[in-house]
């Protein structure tokens, strides 16, 4: 394909001129695994569009060739290798294509990469655990011990699966590699065996404790330090806490944190807010009394005429920050109540001071009658 007739790099990948090399990788692996000829027999589009993104791949990552075909286009980086139809000239490590490779023949296949062995064992999983905990715990931070499941290693069998005084034995699918390989096309590529699970060895008389998995069930106690300032949704991570690994890592455990409703407070960001109710009496001559807060009361004077949704601020009464500097403030709301049930008294009272301040007790009333007799007129 001469170079006039070639399609932008960029374009090919689906990319802008200024993308990541983490956005120009990702969008690179969505089109090999969507084009691959091996996915695709026979559709000669697919296996082009897959050569044109190799090759567009193979520039925009490397940082020297982009820079000279961002400066002179394809003509900068004529010559560049890319794909060919007998495989791929430098699909391996110190190219750009050996830290992908792995991943998309993974999905290519349904298994592990290339490289990925049995010496490395396999990671154990991780689990979850829901904690639920108060709003003042969330704020100031708590220690909490939890009981979480987690499978050990049998002692009957020290692990093995097999039963005590037998051997489990050599995979006669891999013969003892853990893989077996295929050949794909183009390519000859490993994956994990199904009959041992990549273990390289299989049990014939499984342990009558353990049933085979080497492993049983027990729970262990552990101690969780919640920090200052979490809130529903927030993850905590104990690295190593989570499932046993079979000659690998042992998984992690996530705690997953539910704060409970407060019958008092809210929560914004890292504010608190607290509704307080206050009489007309109270809202008209102004007042002073004790507002919760998560530290204590705190004295507080409400100036007269005060106004429903009125809102004062407590200056660091709120939520400590979680990265833990400074704390929100506690924003109080106040809320003026109507009186109901008045008796006959307290009726000709509010009437009189009504009359005494010039206001007539049906302004909406009177108004709306007015209108409807000029509509009528």
């Amino acid at each position: 394909m001469a170079n006039a007739e070639k399609r932008d790099y960029y374009e090919v990948l689906g990319v802008h001129r200024n993308a990541s090399e983490t956005e120009i990788k990702k969008a690179f692996r969505k089109q090999a695994i969507q084009f691959h000829p091996d996915k695709n027999p026979g559709d000669k589009a697919s296996e082009d569009k897959f050569k044109e993104a190799t090759e567009a791949y193979e520039v925009l990552s490397d940082a020297q060739k982009r820079a000279q075909y961002d400066q002179f286009g394809h003509a900068g980086v004529s010559g560049a290798g890319g794909y060919s139809g007998g495989g791929f000239g430098g699909f391996g490590a110190g190219t750009p294509f050996g830290d992908i490779f792995g991943d998309i023949f993974g999905d290519i296949f349904g298994g592990g990469g290339g490289g990925r062995g049995r010496t490395q064992g396999r990671r154990g999983d991780d689990l979850l655990y829901n904690m639920e905990i108060s709003f003042e715990e969330a704020a100031f931070g708590v220690e909490k011990k939890i009981e979480v499941p987690f499978a050990k290693r049998c002692g009957a069998c020290n692990g093995s699966g097999a039963k005590p005084g037998t051997d489990p034995k050599v995979c006669p699918t891999c013969r003892g590699a853990g893989q077996v390989r295929y050949q794909q096309g183009f390519f000859s590529v490993s994956k994990t065996c199904g009959q041992c699970n990549g273990e390289g060895k299989v049990v014939d008389n499984p342990c009558p404790d353990c049933r085979g998995k080497g492993s049983v069930k027990d729970t262990k106690m552990l101690s969780v330090k919640v920090p200052a300032g979490v809130e529903t949704g927030s993850r905590l991570k104990l690295t190593g806490e989570g499932g046993q690994g079979k000659g690998g890592p042992n998984g992690d455990l996530y705690v997953a944190i539910s704060v409970a409703d407060h019958a008092l407070f809210q929560r914004e960001d890292n504010n608190v807010i607290c509704e307080i109710p206050i009489s007309f009496i109270q809202a008209s001559l102004g007042c002073e009394f004790d507002v919760p807060t998560l530290d204590g009361k705190v004295a507080m004077k409400i100036p007269e005429g005060t106004q429903s949704g009125k809102i004062y601020r407590l200056k660091g009464k709120g939520i400590p920050s979680l990265q833990g500097y400074g704390r929100g403030d506690q924003l109080v709301v106040i809320r003026v109540e109507t009186p109901t049930n008045l008796n006959r008294k307290q009726k000709e009272l509010l009437e009189e001071f009504a009359k005494i301040s010039g206001e007539d007790v049906h302004p909406m009333k009177k108004g709306f009658l007015d209108k409807v007799m000029d509509f009528l007129s």
